[in-house]
């Protein structure tokens, strides 16, 4: 609960807090500021703005009854055509050390039609309880039902911390479960660790357009939820001879699956080379291309060193290539061997998504673009010379 309050022994009507509410809430009577509790959003504006410190805001927080019932490690296993999907590795190795830290079990959440036996490589990267929900309806994916039976699996086994990649998926299903569980929810993190002293999730990620880093804590609600981007966390190893561990099959009944929306059609997304997010290699082009028909020498590059096609945003806003392709904190997070930046001038939205590439290439006519900054290496010049040059090079050596 929280409450905004102006002490009468302290104002001295000065008006400043009503100038400044962005809400028209504070009007004045008989020289006191007065606020409408019903126009007031509590955003801090006047309390900020007034000189003798006359207007307070407190906020009482309270746990949530059965704080200390919630344990546990909780990754949402997202599989797609019956293909656990790379993301899932990623946050079972980060839930592995989190888990740790909170010396209690990973487990993992597997929904899906036929998906039983997917539940040993779930083990094998260090799982140690699968919650497995597999029924024949479920076998392609709706929003609608899979946030159902999510939430009924946490409401009864009470997890600490629940763990989904931020994909289109995991993007679109983890808000409803979190609106429904009626506790917070962090976006799009890049960091998770666990605070020594209070023990509680804190949850880092990109805010103000990349510009800072902002680290979230749930205090007092549970289970604390976080969608972690793809590419930034270390996969979790695979351990051949671990096969096997506890299986929950929870059973779900027609009102727990029913949706109000039906698939009609699949449509895939077929792309000419490699998958973005799996590439080891990534060319992408920016700004500098200067038109969407001279990608033709980025895919070329990309399909002779067998990597991916990547963007900036500039080049999507332009219309120039599908945004399927875009890298940056408003498309993709890349985690490449090798990142060829082509054309792109450096800008943090972008560097946000593949700056944690191993090895940074930037081929740019401007030598004082902010992507030298970060590139291991850097090419001052002409692309349109550079890079078909360095393919007829490539070509060359991959044929010895």
């Amino acid at each position: 609960m929280s409450a905004i309050q102006v002490l009468e022994d302290k104002c001295i009507g000065c008006k400043i807090c009503v100038k400044t509410c962005p809400y028209n809430a504070i009007t004045m009577q008989e020289k006191l500021a007065v606020i409408d509790i019903t126009k007031c959003t509590l955003c801090g504006s006047c309390v900020d703005a007034c000189p003798v410190d006359a207007i307070v805001i407190q906020v009482e927080r309270k746990r949530i009854e059965g704080f200390d019932d919630y344990q546990g490690v909780w990754v949402f296993a997202e599989q797609r055509d019956g293909v656990i999907q790379p993301v899932v590795y990623e946050l079972l190795g980060v839930g592995q050390r989190l888990a740790k830290t909170r010396n209690t079990e990973l487990c993992a959440v597997l929904i899906g039609s036929g998906v039983s036996e997917k539940t040993k490589a779930l083990f094998q990267r260090g799982a140690d309880k699968v919650y497995l929900v597999d029924h024949p309806k479920l076998g392609q994916y709706v929003d609608e039902a899979y946030a159902r039976v999510i939430t009924k699996i946490v409401k009864q086994y009470k997890p600490e911390i629940v763990l989904a990649g931020a994909t289109a998926l995991g993007r679109a299903m983890i808000p409803r479960v979190a609106v429904e569980l009626k506790t917070g929810l962090t976006a799009d993190c890049t960091g998770l660790e666990i605070d020594p002293e209070s023990g509680h999730l804190l949850q880092t990620r990109p805010a103000f357009g990349g510009n800072i880093m902002a680290t979230i804590r749930c205090e007092n609600f549970r289970p604390q939820m976080a969608t972690v981007r793809h590419k930034v966390m270390t996969e979790a190893s695979v351990n051949p001879e671990r096969t096997e561990g506890e299986i929950i099959k929870i059973e779900v009944k027609d009102p727990d699956i029913a949706s109000r929306t039906s698939i009609l059609e699949v449509i895939k997304d077929v792309e000419e080379t490699v998958k973005l997010t799996e590439a080891d290699i990534i060319v992408s082009g920016g700004r500098g291309m200067v038109g969407p028909e001279n990608f033709k020498i980025i895919t070329e590059m990309a399909k002779v060193l067998g990597g991916a096609v990547g963007a900036s945003r500039a080049a999507v806003d332009a219309g120039w290539i599908e945004y399927s392709h875009q890298v940056g904190q408003t498309g993709k997070t890349v985690k490449p061997k090798i990142y060829i930046a082509c054309g792109i001038s450096g800008a943090i939205q972008h560097l946000v998504g593949m700056s944690s590439a191993d090895v940074i290439i930037a081929i740019n006519k401007n030598p004082d673009a902010p992507i030298f900054q970060v590139a291991d290496y850097g090419l001052v010049g002409d692309l349109f010379q550079i890079i078909p040059s360095l393919t007829e090079h490539f070509k060359e050596i991959l044929k010895k």
